[in-house]
């Protein structure tokens, strides 16, 4: 590998997607050193995020190289294409040489569905957790948590927590520090309800609600 290729990074995407999920992520890794990243999905189709954006892939499953970082988010769409056994294949082979496999959100459960993270520590957004567990997975709570080589971020916008960290392992501490000061990374968020446990019982209801109406939608739209 020459100096400009020392890390290979690739960055799972599919219809329904949760953009910020990797775009976070992406921003981060894209001013490392010596990276190449990849934009993976099965074609070089344009993919529609479940937040309207559209997002142009660069890598085929099947064009792909052998990757260092394997990495995968969640999104509103994403029961869909959970299943879908090509992703899970291209998952499982990469998994299997990969230096680190990753998620955000919920893309932890991919990993679980291919078997990546059984008997793993993990985590993943609040409102999957419980589906999480049932893959054999110890579930926790942290925004980041890593268990040898699988690195997991919680919800959406740990995306941005979990880059940070994959940069810092992949570059050092320094270089990790630099970014995130280079992107003012300084959250300071209006309200103090960024977790089910900061938000309370009856907000979390809300929001499971909200997320189901939204999810509710979406499936009507492509049944039409």
């Amino acid at each position: 590998m020459t100096d400009s290729q020392k890390h290979i990074i690739g960055l799972v995407f599919y219809p329904g997607m949760t953009s910020l999920d990797i775009v976070g992520p992406q921003q981060v890794f894209s001013a490392l050193p010596g990276v190449q990243i990849h934009r993976i999905w099965k074609t070089l189709d344009p993919i529609k995020t479940d937040d309207g954006m559209m997002v142009l892939p660069d890598t085929t499953f099947e064009n792909c190289p052998r990757l260092d970082v394997i990495c995968i988010g969640g999104g509103l769409e994403q029961g869909a294409v959970e299943d879908d056994p090509e992703i899970l294949a291209f998952l499982r082979k990469q998994g299997s040489t990969a230096k680190f496999i990753t998620s955000v959100c919920g893309g932890a459960l991919f990993l679980a569905k291919t078997g990546l993270l059984f008997g793993y520590r993990a985590t993943t957004h609040w409102a999957m957790r419980q589906q999480l567990a049932k893959f054999g997975v110890e579930v926790g709570t942290e925004r980041i948590v890593i268990d040898r080589n699988r690195i997991t971020g919680g919800g959406v916008t740990a995306g941005i927590d979990f880059g940070l960290t994959i940069a810092s392992i992949l570059c050092g501490e320094e270089v990790a520090k630099i970014i995130q000061l280079l992107l003012e990374y300084n959250p300071a968020p209006p309200f103090d309800v960024g977790s089910p446990e900061k938000a309370g019982a009856e907000l979390v209801d809300k929001a499971i609600l909200f997320m189901q109406g939204i999810s509710s939608l979406e499936v009507a739209k492509q049944a039409v």
